[in-house]
């Protein structure tokens, strides 16, 4: 509310929010959010809020609010669903080379999510998963949540890439440098390069 404000400059109330997501968020559901009596709002919910506020719902899954960043993308997408799907070819069980199945998917989210849940998503029979179901799946996979949200249509993932971002090194080093300016991230990447051919060099 701090972040996107309403078009005249104020804050949302908790009535013009209920106004403008047509009552799927009620102005009591909004106070119930803004005083903590809910953590754990379903994904419909955050994407009515959202749209009615004027920013992109993978937003809420971001530091800094994506520092501004307006909705500004189609609506069009694969949505959770297809998205989850894509995750789990391009992602697989490093011991078996084969993808991971809905149990192990739950087994690894240790108790957020049963088999059942897993499947409801994955097949679209659940389209509104909760803010913990979509940050366990997306904590499964090494992704971050906002990849699994609706973003127009969703780019190819690298399985290099994803491999990689397994990391948590990897993951805290990509999210820190993203944040930098141009010049500074391409002095980031030349540094890494270099280590990369130090470590390539043949030894004397």
């Amino acid at each position: 509310m701090e972040k996107y404000r309403h078009p005249d400059g104020r804050r949302w109330s908790g009535q013009e929010i209920d106004e403008a997501t047509g009552g799927v968020v009620t102005r009591s559901y909004v106070t119930n959010l803004r005083k903590g009596r809910i953590d754990n709002p379903g994904y419909e919910k955050m994407r009515a809020i959202a749209k009615a506020m004027g920013f992109a719902p993978e937003v809420w899954f971001e530091d800094g609010l994506g520092e501004g960043r307006s909705i500004g993308q189609a609506e069009q997408s694969r949505g959770v669903a297809g998205r989850l799907e894509h995750v789990f070819e391009v992602v697989r069980n490093p011991k078996t080379g084969e993808p991971y199945t809905n149990a192990e998917v739950a087994r690894m989210t240790l108790g957020d999510l049963s088999e059942e849940d897993v499947e409801l998503i994955r097949t679209g029979a659940v389209s509104d998963p909760t803010v913990g179901q979509v940050s366990a799946l997306a904590g499964v996979f090494g992704v971050e949540p906002s990849y699994l949200l609706d973003r127009g249509e969703p780019s190819l993932l690298d399985e290099e890439l994803v491999q990689a971002l397994l990391d948590e090194d990897v993951r805290d080093i990509t999210r820190e440098s993203s944040r930098l300016p141009d010049r500074e991230r391409q002095l980031v990447l030349g540094i890494v390069r270099q280590f990369r051919d130090q470590k390539a060099a043949p030894s004397s």
